[in-house]
């Protein structure tokens, strides 16, 4: 092992990681061939510093948290509307419009063994997140006449049995040519001390570098440049699991093009002060999204003129960027937060330790930290009974069901 993987084993010492050389001393020669593959992928730099610096934290005592200016849809009247929707539309009939669903998760807490989009989601008509999904951009063909390119973005371990489902439902009829997928990015996990970790199946345990790991991504793998043949300058981004979620929207388009700004989010109202979610705000005076325990009490129960709380634009995940953001992102990657989280593991002796407590290091970075690296953005309130049904949990709030009530008032509601 030593002189076949030399160079592995001296960048593992470079960076004070040995120590699992100990453990894989055990494993076979193909599980070896394995880890060293993996290791010459791992930037061990980037890793250590990530260790470093994960109780760095801004002082939020330091910035100036104020409200951010909204537009709420349904206070818009009819010439606004009709005037962004007509905006947007020449854009998304000319092409310039894609959408990205991030879809790497698994849907375990659904008790579904496979990808979360894979689960069925529509039972009368059999049909899973995936097709609901596939519905809306055949519904925007009949509409508009053109089918716009949706990019999928998987995991690791999901992506295989992803692409598998969509061939084996022919696509769901959509163009084949539309539709690409594309992997996630990964990082590897650290124990407490900062070392590297052997999961249980033999691997350096990686986990997903957070949503915030797209653009960089888009950029590497080559669908920016992509996107750019293709004459696409705004792309919209959404969790898979979302299954009310207004994927092409006219207006939402026109908003950013009308308003000359690179980003447009779309929050909701919070339901209450207390409700954990994350809210835009303007931070030293860049659009931003601070999480529900960087606001004070005082200032979560605060109230506007309009009698609506001052800090209430919780942020859905549903956003809309111009591909330039990519490009200014590049400049400078988004930062990555650290979360304890547990992890089961292989120990020098070859024992599978389980664990019951944190343990380990998960390093993800925050799409939403890129509206700083932004001059100015748009907030688009929209009204959570109409785009927005996750599906998160097994049972009760943002769970199938609660989602399939939402989905099925809204439809049956809207029907022609």
């Amino acid at each position: 092992m030593e002189e076949k993987y030399k160079e592995e084993i001296e960048k593992l010492k470079e960076y004070g990681q040995e120590e699992i050389l100990e453990t894989i001393k055990k494993f076979g020669s193909e599980e070896q061939e394995k880890i060293f593959k993996q290791i010459k992928s791992i930037d061990l730099k980037e890793i250590q510093e990530l260790y470093n610096n994960k109780n760095e934290q801004e002082n939020d005592e330091e910035s100036k948290i104020e409200p951010i200016n909204v537009i709420d849809k349904n206070k818009l009247n009819e010439k606004e509307k009709e005037e962004f929707e007509k905006i947007g539309l020449d854009a998304i009939k000319q092409g310039k419009y894609a959408v990205i669903t991030m879809a790497g998760g698994q849907g375990t807490r659904l008790g579904h063994n496979g990808p979360k989009g894979t689960y069925e989601f529509d039972i009368e008509n059999h049909k899973s997140i995936f097709e609901v999904l596939c519905d809306k951009f055949k519904d925007a063909y009949k509409q508009y006449g053109v089918y716009v390119h949706w990019y999928i973005m998987t995991s690791e371990d999901n992506n295989d049995e992803t692409i598998s489902f969509f061939e084996s439902h022919n696509y769901f009829n959509y163009p084949k040519d539309k539709i690409r997928f594309f992997i996630q990015g990964k990082l590897p996990m650290l124990d407490i001390n900062g070392k590297l970790i052997i999961d249980e199946n033999k691997n350096i345990k990686q986990a997903s570098n957070g949503h915030g790991g797209l653009f960089s991504i888009l950029s590497e793998n080559g669908i920016l440049d992509e996107m750019k043949q293709n004459g696409i300058e705004w792309f919209y981004t959404g969790a898979v699991d979302n299954v009310l979620g207004k994927l092409i929207d006219p207006l939402l388009v026109g908003v950013a093009i009308n308003k000359n700004v690179l980003a447009v989010g779309k929050s909701l109202i919070k339901s209450c002060p207390e409700e954990k979610v994350g809210v835009f705000v303007k931070k030293n005076g860049k659009p931003s999204v601070v999480e529900y325990i960087e606001i004070s009490k005082e200032m979560s129960e605060e109230l506007n003129e309009d009698g609506e709380l001052k800090y209430g634009e919780g942020h859905i995940l549903c956003n809309l960027f111009n591909v330039k953001v990519i490009d200014i992102l590049s400049e400078e990657k988004l930062p990555y937060h650290a979360e304890f989280k547990k992890t089961n593991y292989i120990d020098k002796n070859g024992n599978i330790i389980k664990v019951e407590k944190p343990n380990a290091y998960k390093f993800e970075a925050f799409l939403f930290d890129a509206f700083e690296r932004l001059d100015d953005m748009v907030v688009l309130r929209v009204v959570r009974e109409e785009e927005f049904a996750p599906i998160k949990n097994a049972e009760g709030v943002d769970s199938p069901e609660s989602a399939r009530k939402l989905y099925n008032d809204y439809y049956n509601k809207n029907k022609c």
